[in-house]
């Protein structure tokens, strides 16, 4: 049997995502929930997914400065519990969705194509074809 292909989120799922989100980074940045590797190397949540029955949900996190990932990972799970009751108490939904972290690679990724594209010979490359351009823009 042929896979369906997966629904992109409703405008609820992205509305409670971003509640939770908003309500994740409050915690932290408030000092609401300690834990000393937490308080060491701070995080920046920068999404949560939900899932269509909105009990589970997706928390990407950075780590602010870069760095290692796992021990930030290691904290956030440890303090778990305390963030989803956070959560149940900021944002009022009839189910709190279970929460699972994991690292935000995007930063990493773009960081990678923006080397890419200083390095010389790709900026040889783009320099003829930006010229080719020209030449046929004057034509």
């Amino acid at each position: 049997m042929a896979k369906q292909p997966a629904k992109a989120p409703s405008q609820r799922q992205l509305r409670v995502a971003e509640e939770i989100r908003q309500a994740l980074s409050q915690a932290l940045e408030r000092g609401d929930i300690y834990d000393p590797d937490l308080t060491r190397r701070p995080v920046t949540i920068t999404g949560v997914n939900l899932s269509p029955d909105m009990r589970n949900a997706m928390v990407s996190f950075t780590p602010l400065g870069g760095g290692e990932a796992e021990t930030s990972l290691k904290a956030l799970t440890r303090q778990k519990g305390h963030l989803r009751n956070h959560v149940a108490h900021t944002v009022h939904m009839k189910y709190v969705p279970a929460l699972r972290f994991v690292e935000d690679k995007s930063f990493d990724v773009a960081d990678h194509i923006g080397a890419l594209l200083r390095d010389p010979h790709v900026a040889q490359d783009l320099a003829k074809d930006r010229s080719v351009d020209q030449e046929d823009e004057d034509d």
